[in-house]
């Protein structure tokens, strides 16, 4: 094929609203270097990571352009986002196969490479680096893995980072068919590839969700459903499962730690319910819980999580669809927390 000198995509300019993601039509194609694919992005999901890094959600200092970043460092201005990215390779370095042209690829969003060097610290797709907001991007050929599945793009790109994040956690956790697994924040985009991915490993799931969206939370293979305004306590009893899954954290998680089995688990990855928390340390120790901050990909979690959705066990769930002109739209929809599943750019 060939590739054009110039593309359609979405740049952030600055910290702020939707109004900070600017739409262009001539920014330059990137040319891959020696160790990196150039992907064809077909399709881009819209995650947290995405809204929180415009935000300078993770800047903890009073300039917020200084730590903004996924990483905690001043963002590469102006940048293109996007982490969830399935494509199709259209060319390579010169270190990299000719043959992996035509591949089409899911894009693993925890970098530990640039360009084949290893990073010192990991990278976040389409927060250190550009990202899959626009029609080309190219990433190390090592975080290019190629898929094969009857899925469309648009369902495959709900994938990379909802998913990865959800095995990602489950592994840590070391999530078996002997588990009973607490899933709160079931309904988002993590939570839900949560829900499926621990019922793939045979564990019993129990997910935190609102009354409205229960069913669809039971058709995804939860064995229990719990609403946000529960006493998990009074409704699950102390001491009850194994391992808690958190995406949401705030006032509700003394109570997870509370139902937790002595020797539990407690994996997070967000806090979305709030990030400051009250622990009690004499819950940690005395009942001997085991904590884990989850953020890094484990090196087998993306390889392994391509093999699931190889074997058909998790099913894609789309919310909407929209075109990447429409960005600011669907980050708004996403906000709203109303959906189930992934939010989705179409780019080609």
């Amino acid at each position: 094929m060939t590739i054009p000198n110039t593309m359609r995509g979405v740049e952030l300019i600055g910290h702020g609203g939707p109004e900070m993601l600017r739409y262009r039509e001539d920014i330059a194609v990137p040319k891959p270097r020696e160790f990196e694919v150039l992907v064809q992005v077909l399709a881009a999901g819209v995650n947290n990571t995405d809204i929180n890094t415009r935000t300078a959600w993770y800047s903890k200092g009073d300039n917020d352009s200084a730590d903004a970043s996924w990483s905690g460092n001043a963002l590469p201005l102006p940048l293109i986002q996007g982490a969830d990215v399935c494509g199709v390779i259209v060319a390579v370095g010169k270190c990299v196969d000719v043959a992996r042209v035509g591949e089409r690829v899911l894009i693993e969003p925890s970098l530990q490479e640039v360009n084949g060097q290893q990073l010192d610290s990991p990278w976040y797709f389409g927060s250190e680096c550009n990202g899959g907001f626009a029609q080309y991007t190219t990433v190390s050929a090592k975080h290019a893995y190629p898929v094969e599945s009857a899925l469309t793009s648009v369902e495959l790109a709900t994938f990379p980072c909802s998913y990865s994040t959800a095995e990602n956690m489950l592994t840590r956790a070391n999530v078996t068919d002997q588990d009973t697994v607490l899933i709160t924040g079931a309904s988002g985009g993590v939570g839900s590839a949560a829900v499926q991915l621990a019922k793939a490993r045979g564990a019993r799931v129990i997910a935190i969700t609102s009354a409205e969206k229960t069913q669809q939370l039971l058709d995804l293979g939860a064995d229990q459903t719990v609403t946000r305004n529960d006493d998990l306590v009074s409704v699950l009893g102390q001491n009850s499962v194994e391992v808690v899954i958190d995406l949401v954290a705030g006032k509700q998680w003394p109570e997870l730690l509370k139902v937790l089995k002595p020797k539990g688990r407690y994996a997070v990855s967000g806090a979305i319910g709030g990030a400051m928390v009250e622990l009690d340390v004499r819950t940690l120790y005395l009942k001997d819980l085991s904590f884990f901050g989850c953020t890094v990909l484990e090196p087998q979690v993306f390889g392994n999580l391509v093999k699931v959705i190889e074997s058909g066990k998790i099913q894609p769930i789309v919310a909407q669809i929209f075109d990447l002109k429409a960005i600011n739209q669907a980050q708004i929809m996403f906000e709203q927390k109303h959906h189930v599943g992934k939010i989705v750019l179409s780019v080609t």
